[in-house]
């Protein structure tokens, strides 16, 4: 038995699409604290992690960001990696059973965002501890996390909603 969204019984369809909505609320709600907290800048991101550039000269002068400790870095990275990979397998069980893409794009759409989470937050520690110009790797595979997530998304939404049988 093959089993396809679109043919899913109407209960099944609803919930899916209703848990897909949620999911996506919670992804937007995240999306928008990053860009609140980086201004939505290769610089802001950068600041985020190293820290603020403070003025020698004041003497009571307090930065915006300090540098991330180890600890937070560990709790950030170990948080993030496992919400991505529970959204990831969620979404992924769910946009296996699609039937508008197939073959190789669905395959990587399946892997990509478990790849790119990794890159990401090993990414933010490169930034971190080596070099700021790790941003770039950063917004890279960020961009692409959050694209296969919509596109998955929105293949999912299409079939449960609007694909007739």
């Amino acid at each position: 038995m093959k089993i396809e969204l679109h043919l899913l019984d109407k209960k099944l369809k609803r919930l899916l699409s209703t848990y897909l909505l949620v999911l996506t609320f919670g992804v937007c709600v995240g999306l928008i604290y990053l860009m609140e907290s980086t201004n939505g800048s290769i610089s802001g991101t950068v600041e985020r992690w190293n820290g603020s550039q403070t003025n020698n000269t004041e003497s009571f002068a307090v930065p915006e960001n300090y540098p991330k400790p180890i600890s937070e870095m560990l709790i950030t990275t170990h948080n993030h990696i496992f919400g991505f990979a529970f959204i990831f397998i969620s979404i992924g069980i769910i946009f296996y059973f699609n039937q508008t893409i197939t073959g190789f794009w669905s395959l990587f759409l399946l892997i990509e965002p478990f790849v790119s989470t990794v890159v990401t937050f090993g990414s933010i520690w490169l930034m971190r501890f080596v070099d700021g110009s790790f941003v770039y790797l950063t917004l890279f595979s960020t961009a692409l996390i959050y694209s296969s997530y919509f596109i998955m998304l929105g293949v999912c939404i299409y079939e449960l909603v609007f694909k007739k049988s």
